[in-house]
Protein backbone atom coordinates (compact mmCIF):
# COMPACT_ATOMS: atom_id res chain seq x y z
CA UNK A 1 0.00 0.00 0.00
CA UNK A 2 1.08 3.14 -1.14
CA UNK A 3 2.24 5.46 1.57
CA UNK A 4 0.76 9.66 1.48
CA UNK A 5 3.00 11.64 1.54
CA UNK A 6 2.61 16.14 1.52
CA UNK A 7 3.06 17.45 -2.06
CA UNK A 8 3.58 20.47 -4.17
CA UNK A 9 0.96 20.73 -7.06
CA UNK A 10 1.02 24.25 -7.72
CA UNK A 11 3.41 27.22 -7.42
CA UNK A 12 2.95 31.01 -8.19
CA UNK A 13 5.22 33.98 -7.20
CA UNK A 14 4.64 38.26 -7.78
CA UNK A 15 7.53 40.22 -7.97
CA UNK A 16 6.70 44.07 -8.25
CA UNK A 17 7.68 45.88 -11.01
CA UNK A 18 9.01 49.04 -9.20
CA UNK A 19 12.86 48.27 -9.35
CA UNK A 20 15.16 49.80 -6.33
CA UNK A 21 18.94 49.66 -7.49
CA UNK A 22 21.92 50.11 -5.41
CA UNK A 23 22.35 53.68 -7.11
CA UNK A 24 19.32 55.18 -5.73
CA UNK A 25 20.54 54.84 -2.34
CA UNK A 26 23.91 56.80 -2.88
CA UNK A 27 21.35 59.86 -1.93
CA UNK A 28 21.00 58.96 1.52
CA UNK A 29 23.46 60.01 4.30
CA UNK A 30 23.79 56.71 6.50
CA UNK A 31 24.10 56.54 10.18
CA UNK A 32 25.40 53.78 12.75
CA UNK A 33 22.98 52.42 15.76
CA UNK A 34 24.92 55.30 17.82
CA UNK A 35 23.12 57.66 15.79
CA UNK A 36 26.32 58.77 14.35
CA UNK A 37 27.17 59.41 11.07
CA UNK A 38 28.89 57.74 8.63
CA UNK A 39 32.35 58.88 7.55
CA UNK A 40 32.27 56.89 4.18
CA UNK A 41 30.64 58.63 1.31
CA UNK A 42 27.31 56.85 0.40
CA UNK A 43 28.37 55.49 -2.65
CA UNK A 44 31.30 53.94 -0.80
CA UNK A 45 28.86 52.38 1.67
CA UNK A 46 26.54 51.07 -1.18
CA UNK A 47 29.89 49.02 -3.21
CA UNK A 48 30.56 47.74 -0.38
CA UNK A 49 27.43 46.42 0.67
CA UNK A 50 27.86 45.00 -2.68
CA UNK A 51 30.70 42.88 -2.32
CA UNK A 52 29.11 41.33 0.67
CA UNK A 53 25.78 40.72 -0.31
CA UNK A 54 25.94 40.69 -4.10
CA UNK A 55 23.00 42.37 -4.07
CA UNK A 56 22.15 44.77 -7.23
CA UNK A 57 18.27 45.56 -7.03
CA UNK A 58 15.53 44.80 -5.12
CA UNK A 59 11.33 45.80 -5.94
CA UNK A 60 9.24 47.79 -4.61
CA UNK A 61 5.25 47.33 -4.31
CA UNK A 62 3.50 49.78 -5.88
CA UNK A 63 1.85 52.47 -3.87
CA UNK A 64 -1.79 50.96 -4.70
CA UNK A 65 -0.96 47.77 -3.38
CA UNK A 66 -0.76 46.40 0.12
CA UNK A 67 1.33 43.04 1.43
CA UNK A 68 -2.49 40.96 0.74
CA UNK A 69 -2.39 41.92 -2.61
CA UNK A 70 0.99 40.49 -3.33
CA UNK A 71 -0.23 37.16 -1.86
CA UNK A 72 -3.01 37.06 -3.39
CA UNK A 73 -1.67 37.48 -6.67
CA UNK A 74 0.61 34.79 -6.07
CA UNK A 75 -2.17 32.40 -4.41
CA UNK A 76 -4.06 32.77 -8.00
CA UNK A 77 -1.28 31.78 -9.44
CA UNK A 78 -0.62 28.66 -7.37
CA UNK A 79 -4.31 27.89 -8.06
CA UNK A 80 -4.31 27.56 -11.44
CA UNK A 81 -1.18 25.77 -11.63
CA UNK A 82 -2.31 23.22 -10.01
CA UNK A 83 -5.20 23.45 -11.92
CA UNK A 84 -7.79 22.66 -8.62
CA UNK A 85 -11.07 24.03 -7.59
CA UNK A 86 -10.31 26.44 -4.90
CA UNK A 87 -13.29 25.22 -2.75
CA UNK A 88 -11.65 22.19 -1.85
CA UNK A 89 -8.75 23.71 -0.35
CA UNK A 90 -8.97 23.23 3.47
CA UNK A 91 -6.36 25.57 5.48
CA UNK A 92 -5.48 28.90 3.91
CA UNK A 93 -1.91 29.52 5.67
CA UNK A 94 0.16 32.96 4.79
CA UNK A 95 3.11 33.77 6.71
CA UNK A 96 4.08 37.56 7.07
CA UNK A 97 5.56 39.91 9.95
CA UNK A 98 3.84 43.14 9.87
CA UNK A 99 1.01 42.64 8.18
CA UNK A 100 -0.71 45.25 5.52
CA UNK A 101 1.39 48.79 5.61
CA UNK A 102 0.13 51.45 3.63
CA UNK A 103 2.33 53.40 1.71
CA UNK A 104 3.95 56.48 3.50
CA UNK A 105 2.44 55.06 6.94
CA UNK A 106 4.49 52.89 9.32
CA UNK A 107 1.19 51.15 10.67
CA UNK A 108 0.70 47.49 10.74
CA UNK A 109 -2.82 46.26 9.78
CA UNK A 110 -3.22 42.67 10.55
CA UNK A 111 -7.04 42.44 11.59
CA UNK A 112 -8.57 40.88 9.91
CA UNK A 113 -5.81 38.24 9.19
CA UNK A 114 -3.97 38.42 5.74
CA UNK A 115 -5.05 34.83 5.14
CA UNK A 116 -8.66 35.76 5.38
CA UNK A 117 -8.42 39.21 2.94
CA UNK A 118 -6.79 36.60 0.35
CA UNK A 119 -9.66 34.41 0.57
CA UNK A 120 -11.68 37.12 0.49
CA UNK A 121 -10.19 38.20 -3.23
CA UNK A 122 -10.07 34.67 -4.20
CA UNK A 123 -14.34 34.48 -3.70
CA UNK A 124 -13.53 31.40 -1.86
CA UNK A 125 -16.98 30.81 -0.03
CA UNK A 126 -16.51 27.27 1.69
CA UNK A 127 -16.38 28.52 5.61
CA UNK A 128 -14.58 24.90 6.40
CA UNK A 129 -11.29 26.49 4.56
CA UNK A 130 -9.92 27.92 7.50
CA UNK A 131 -7.58 30.74 7.04
CA UNK A 132 -4.96 32.05 9.31
CA UNK A 133 -1.54 33.75 9.46
CA UNK A 134 1.89 33.06 10.57
CA UNK A 135 3.76 35.21 12.60
CA UNK A 136 7.68 33.20 12.11
CA UNK A 137 10.33 35.42 10.79
CA UNK A 138 12.74 35.13 7.77
CA UNK A 139 11.09 31.18 7.86
CA UNK A 140 7.43 32.03 8.31
CA UNK A 141 6.61 30.39 4.55
CA UNK A 142 8.77 27.16 5.61
CA UNK A 143 6.90 26.70 9.17
CA UNK A 144 3.54 27.40 7.25
CA UNK A 145 4.18 24.25 4.87
CA UNK A 146 5.32 22.33 8.50
CA UNK A 147 1.90 23.48 9.90
CA UNK A 148 0.38 22.17 6.75
CA UNK A 149 1.74 18.88 6.66
CA UNK A 150 0.80 18.61 10.54
CA UNK A 151 -2.91 19.51 9.31
CA UNK A 152 -2.78 16.34 7.05
CA UNK A 153 -0.62 14.07 8.72
CA UNK A 154 -3.86 14.29 11.75
CA UNK A 155 -6.40 13.95 9.30
CA UNK A 156 -8.04 17.48 9.61
CA UNK A 157 -6.73 18.89 6.14
CA UNK A 158 -5.92 17.23 2.57
CA UNK A 159 -5.50 20.55 0.48
CA UNK A 160 -3.76 24.08 1.42
CA UNK A 161 -2.71 26.94 0.35
CA UNK A 162 0.87 28.07 1.64
CA UNK A 163 1.89 32.11 0.91
CA UNK A 164 4.92 33.84 2.26
CA UNK A 165 4.54 37.64 1.34
CA UNK A 166 6.11 40.80 2.50
CA UNK A 167 6.24 44.96 2.05
CA UNK A 168 9.36 45.40 4.34
CA UNK A 169 10.03 49.05 2.00
CA UNK A 170 7.61 49.96 4.12
CA UNK A 171 9.13 49.48 7.86
CA UNK A 172 12.99 50.28 6.86
CA UNK A 173 14.76 53.01 7.72
CA UNK A 174 16.51 54.80 4.60
CA UNK A 175 19.10 56.27 6.92
CA UNK A 176 20.50 52.46 7.94
CA UNK A 177 22.50 50.75 5.79
CA UNK A 178 20.50 47.50 6.45
CA UNK A 179 17.55 49.11 4.91
CA UNK A 180 19.31 48.12 1.18
CA UNK A 181 18.79 44.63 2.04
CA UNK A 182 15.03 44.42 2.37
CA UNK A 183 12.07 44.27 -0.38
CA UNK A 184 8.87 43.13 -1.82
CA UNK A 185 7.01 40.18 -2.97
CA UNK A 186 4.98 37.09 -2.49
CA UNK A 187 5.14 33.00 -3.48
CA UNK A 188 2.27 30.53 -2.97
CA UNK A 189 1.98 26.88 -3.38
CA UNK A 190 -0.62 24.40 -3.00
CA UNK A 191 -0.02 21.27 -1.02
CA UNK A 192 -2.20 18.17 -1.14
CA UNK A 193 -2.12 14.93 1.04
CA UNK A 194 -1.27 12.03 -1.82
CA UNK A 195 -0.69 8.88 -2.27
CA UNK A 196 3.77 8.28 -3.16
CA UNK A 197 4.67 5.07 -4.67
CA UNK A 198 7.91 6.66 -5.44
CA UNK A 199 8.89 8.15 -1.97
CA UNK A 200 8.45 11.58 -3.25
CA UNK A 201 7.17 14.26 -1.30
CA UNK A 202 8.18 15.97 2.27
CA UNK A 203 9.93 13.12 4.39
CA UNK A 204 10.05 15.05 7.67
CA UNK A 205 10.63 18.02 9.25
CA UNK A 206 12.88 19.59 11.86
CA UNK A 207 12.28 22.99 13.28
CA UNK A 208 13.87 24.90 16.61
CA UNK A 209 13.43 28.57 17.96
CA UNK A 210 16.70 30.41 19.56
CA UNK A 211 15.28 32.92 21.59
CA UNK A 212 18.34 33.86 24.44
CA UNK A 213 20.77 36.18 22.88
CA UNK A 214 18.93 35.74 19.48
CA UNK A 215 16.21 37.33 20.42
CA UNK A 216 17.76 41.15 19.61
CA UNK A 217 18.99 40.40 16.02
CA UNK A 218 16.11 41.62 14.52
CA UNK A 219 13.91 44.00 16.15
CA UNK A 220 12.00 47.09 15.89
CA UNK A 221 13.39 50.53 16.67
CA UNK A 222 13.91 54.14 15.93
CA UNK A 223 15.68 55.52 13.38
CA UNK A 224 19.31 55.42 13.48
CA UNK A 225 18.58 59.68 12.11
CA UNK A 226 19.47 61.26 15.32
CA UNK A 227 16.35 63.79 15.25
CA UNK A 228 13.89 61.18 14.10
CA UNK A 229 10.61 60.59 15.62
CA UNK A 230 11.62 58.02 18.65
CA UNK A 231 7.85 57.13 18.45
CA UNK A 232 8.23 55.45 14.98
CA UNK A 233 10.02 52.27 14.81
CA UNK A 234 11.07 50.59 11.74
CA UNK A 235 12.81 47.20 11.08
CA UNK A 236 16.37 46.56 12.72
CA UNK A 237 18.99 43.74 12.13
CA UNK A 238 22.24 43.21 13.11
CA UNK A 239 23.31 41.36 9.72
CA UNK A 240 26.86 40.46 11.28
CA UNK A 241 25.13 38.35 13.97
CA UNK A 242 22.51 37.04 11.96
CA UNK A 243 24.70 35.77 9.17
CA UNK A 244 27.19 33.53 11.99
CA UNK A 245 23.98 32.52 13.14
CA UNK A 246 22.19 30.87 9.76
CA UNK A 247 26.01 29.79 8.92
CA UNK A 248 26.49 28.09 12.89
Amino acid sequence: MADFRTKITGTGSYIPELVKTNRDFTIHDFYDEKHVKIDSPPDVVVRKFYEITGIEERRYASENLNNSDLGYFAAKKAIENSKINPEIIDQIIVAHNYGDVCKHTIQCDTVPSLASRIKHHLGIKNPACIAHDVLFGCPGWLQGVIHADAFFKSGLAKTALVIGTETLSRVIDVYDRDSMIFSDGAGAVILQYLPSDDHSGIMSVCAQSHCVDEMGYIHMGKSYFPQSNPRIRYIKMKGRKVYEYAMK
